[in-house]
């Protein structure tokens, strides 16, 4: 049925993967199929990265890379875990970026709505509403 699952996650935010990990890693198992664990450098984050330097920004992209490799390294039991790091809005670069790689599910975590999601829009939300794939949303 799935033949890609995509996995965005916030390496500095534990509850972006403690329990959508787990629904990924079952889902990817039971449908034999691939495994992207994914994050995004936002435009926030790359401004000030890249405050001093392009060497600055260059590094921070390569911390990022590693985070997220030894993430995947540390999964047992789940062979040929790929990783990507993308870059510029957090829920325009999860949905574009599915599209890219082929993904056919993507699993994220969603926090409980406070009242800034309902005016704002949640990355999950914005997701859910623009993906060209189902998406499976875990809650923390």
């Amino acid at each position: 049925m799935f033949s890609h699952i995509l996995l965005p996650l916030d390496l500095d935010e534990p509850s972006s993967w403690r329990k959508a990990l787990p629904a990924a890693l079952s889902l990817t198992r039971n449908f034999s199929c691939r495994l992207t664990l994914y994050t995004v450098i936002s435009n926030p984050d790359a401004a000030e990265a890249a405050e001093w330097s392009a060497i600055g920004y260059r590094e921070f992209v390569s911390v990022t890379e590693a985070r997220l490799s030894n993430l995947a390294a540390e999964i047992e039991d789940a062979p040929g875990v790929s990783t990507r790091v993308g870059r510029g809005s957090v829920y325009r670069s999860i949905v574009e970026d599915a599209r890219v790689m082929g993904a056919d599910l993507i699993v994220m975590s969603a926090h409980r709505p406070e009242m800034k999601d309902y005016l704002l829009g949640a990355h999950a939300a914005r997701v859910v509403r623009h993906a060209h794939c189902s998406v499976f949303i875990v809650r923390e």
